[in-house]
């Protein structure tokens, strides 16, 4: 296996449109960016995590909290965030770059190790391995890997706007440019557009906080196949957010990307199906 600096870059923002400061709401004592940062830290793999945010004022909070929990902080563009990992990964010298948004407080470690451990065990074979193309994890479990000579291309060659906003499309809608791999979920399901383990709306908030209280205390490093466990014993709190699953930011840039169907993601429903019958 190739020796590599491997760098987490965790983007992080207060103004969020449809929940303004939601990595700084308060879950058991704590904040949700550092329950997340906690969450990433129980990885098996030795890497150096840093929260990028932007130079903005508002984001002093943000800054300020990534110091108190004792990680590293990056401060850049707010539009683009592109350039924003692609700076805070070159001030770390990182080889090997994971992109993993703060809007999954409960990502499950054990999927961080399934994607970089692929990335490694496969010894510089790909430029970019995730487990969004296709999906198939609950929606929260977002990781992107990439060497750092491909974040650097696409810092280079990238120019739309939706390419600058998320970082990554760049490289999954250029194969021809890029060596590209997914993972899927082991089990052979797709949870993708049904279980939203990711925080946007209030409503995500009040799920994430209630799974946190249930699970957090008894075993603090809890799986994702424990927030499975606990919602076939508890189906009232899938419904929390259920209105909500399959809703993301593609549905926005459709007519934009190439390798995107309409089947990857909807727009609000009133009411979800019961998947607990």
């Amino acid at each position: 296996m190739i020796a590599s600096k491997i760098v987490i870059v965790i983007q992080a923002r207060m103004g969020s449109s449809r929940l303004p400061g939601k990595v700084m709401l308060p879950v058991l004592g704590k904040t949700l960016l550092a329950r997340m940062v906690e969450r990433v830290q129980m990885s098996r793999h030795k890497f150096t995590i840093v929260v990028a945010t932007s130079d903005e004022s508002a984001d002093d909070v943000i800054a300020a909290e990534a110091d108190r929990i004792g990680v590293a902080v990056h401060r850049g563009s707010q539009t683009n965030l592109l350039d924003r990992h692609y700076r805070a990964s070159r001030e770390l010298d990182a080889d090997v770059v994971l992109k993993i948004p703060s809007d999954c407080p409960l990502i499950d470690p054990r999927i961080i190790d399934q994607v970089l451990g692929f990335y490694l065990d496969n010894n510089g074979e790909y430029d970019y391995v995730s487990n969004l193309h296709p999906a198939t994890y609950p929606d929260g479990n977002d990781v992107e890997v990439m060497s750092a000579p491909c974040l650097k291309l696409t810092w280079m060659e990238a120019s739309r706007p939706l390419e600058l906003e998320h970082t990554t499309p760049f490289i999954w809608e250029n194969p021809h440019l890029f060596q590209i791999a997914n993972v899927s979920w082991e089990t052979g399901l797709d949870y993708s557009m049904s279980h939203r383990f990711t925080i946007d709306y209030r409503e995500d908030y009040e799920f994430i906080k209630r799974v946190f209280e249930e699970l957090y205390p008894h075993r603090p490093d809890f799986s994702c196949q424990d927030i499975l466990d606990l919602l076939e014993r508890n189906p009232e709190l899938y419904e929390l957010n259920a209105r909500y699953a399959g809703v993301n930011w593609y549905r926005s840039h459709l007519s934009e990307l190439k390798t995107i169907s309409p089947e990857q993601t909807k727009t609000l429903v009133t009411a979800a199906p019961n998947l607990f019958l």
